[in-house]
């Protein structure tokens, strides 16, 4: 797994001796002195992970970080603070500011590489989410490219600790309570089980289970696609090294080594809550995205795109199962002159009726959509012609049965559709074809007088 680290310290041999370390993991190492150059390597170039010094003359690592983290440009990126400070009030402001991680010097290798895997994975995760929303920059994504406030939001958090231990577990949840409703659990398995099923913000679990590996667990919660990306936290004892290196590894976000500092503990939660909060804020904007993609603005209907794609995956599979599957395709009468008459927004009115009364009467199953000015098609998976041409009168009837009201219900408008049903021939049939006659049955159904129902022939 390569990686673009940036170090950063004003002491020349520790730039050196973490250089030396991460080029020999086959890490691409740059390198700054100062605060300010870090920064601007940051802004103007891509970097996966920062190794930050505290001490700097001109501006310390705890302003870098607080700098680097307020701006939607460089928020994403993990930092690590590297220092020769080892007290718990310098973990907690760095923490607090948005470090992920606050490793002391001499730097332990087996701690620092593990620490550095673990963090490249996240960046990449965070990369590709923000890849998929770049398209919707212009609609907002930079207030979506902030962190979350240190709470990740006003709502409170949710969190499952697992401990088999009932006073550290009681101990534990006061410490957290502050921050997150904290359930805990000390049965491993039915923890394992609730994580599942129990929509959790955070999971919390200890090293010290006695039948139960707590890496076992960790790695069956991320090969579930409901709690992949579920942020774990373990708490370790000293001694257990290679169980944490093992443990970020395997995909464990973050660590804390007992005795439990509670404020240090709460700010690893909070750090842990802002990232969740981040990447859930990218990822509901890559389903916003896809539903603006395939979504009629004006109806709520699936749009041409959708229809276009779905039809083609439906059609195949009826042809596959020789099941049936009818289209009608759906023309609202004399609509410029609704348009002439009440003004083009009394015609999006009577669009958003149709497309209302359209979804009362067709299936969940059945794909709506709205193709392009007054026409609409609704596909029908299972269905043969008799059953659709059923259904189209259906439409029509409430269509033609109540006027639909406009100019914000000032008036009422009577208005009658068209529609042409075309059906999936037995051989020798393709979507192109299906489409064409469910077009030529509109046209027979508008060359015969308008308000009716024709299907064409097979």
């Amino acid at each position: 797994m390569t990686a673009r680290i940036l170090v950063v310290d004003d002491v020349p041999a520790n730039v050196k001796l973490l250089e030396a370390r991460l080029t020999a993991e086959y890490y691409e190492v740059v390198t700054a002195t100062d605060g300010y150059a870090a920064i601007d390597i940051c802004e103007t170039s891509n970097v996966d992970v920062i190794l930050l010094d505290i001490m700097m003359p001109g501006m310390d690592g705890f302003e870098v970080c607080r700098r680097l983290k307020s701006s939607p440009a460089t928020a994403h990126i993990p930092i690590v603070l590297v220092t020769a400070l080892d007290g718990e009030k310098d973990r907690i402001t760095g923490l607090d500011l948005g470090a992920d991680d606050f490793l002391t010097k001499p730097v332990n290798d087996l701690q620092l590489l593990a620490r550095v895997k673990s963090l490249v994975r996240l960046k990449n995760l965070t990369d590709e989410l923000r890849l998929r929303v770049a398209t919707t920059r212009d609609v907002g994504l930079e207030s979506i490219l902030r962190f979350p406030g240190k709470d990740g939001g006003n709502k409170k958090a949710r969190v499952l600790l697992i401990d088999e231990r009932l006073e550290s577990a009681e101990r534990i949840q006061s410490i957290l309570g502050v921050t997150a409703v904290v359930d805990v659990q000390i049965d491993p398995q039915t923890g394992f089980f609730d994580a599942i099923q129990g929509n959790y913000d955070c999971l919390v679990i200890s090293s010290n289970l006695s039948d139960f590996d707590p890496l076992r667990i960790c790695a069956q919660l991320r090969s579930l696609d409901n709690t992949r990306s579920l942020p774990i936290i373990l708490i370790a004892r000293p001694g257990e090294e290679t169980l944490i290196r093992r443990a970020l590894e395997l995909g464990v976000n973050d660590y804390v080594m007992r005795p439990l500092h509670p404020n240090e503990l709460l700010a690893r939660l909070r750090t842990q809550l802002r990232r969740k909060a981040y990447h859930d804020g990218l990822r509901a904007s890559v389903v916003k995205t896809y539903e603006m993609a395939v979504t009629d603005s004006l109806t709520g209907l699936h749009n041409r795109l959708y229809l276009e794609t779905h039809l083609a995956t439906l059609f195949k599979r009826a042809v596959e199962r020789r099941r049936p599957l009818s289209v009608l395709m759906t023309d609202i009468d004399r609509f410029k002159l609704i348009n002439d008459t009440h003004g083009h927004d009394g015609g999006d009115e009577v669009l958003r009726e149709f497309a209302k009364r359209l979804r009362r009467n067709v299936r969940g199953s059945d794909l709506a959509s709205r193709y392009g000015g007054e026409e609409f098609f609704i596909v029908m998976p299972d269905t043969d012609t008799s059953i659709a041409a059923v259904v189209a009168e259906r439409i029509r009837r409430e269509v033609a049965s109540t006027p639909f009201p406009v100019n914000k219900n000032a008036i009422s408008v009577p208005v009658t559709i068209s529609v042409g049903i075309a059906s999936v021939l037995p051989t020798g049939d393709s979507v192109s074809a299906l489409l064409k006659r469910a077009d030529d049955a509109l046209y027979d159904a508008k060359a015969a007088g308008r308000n009716r129902v024709v299907s064409a022939a097979a």
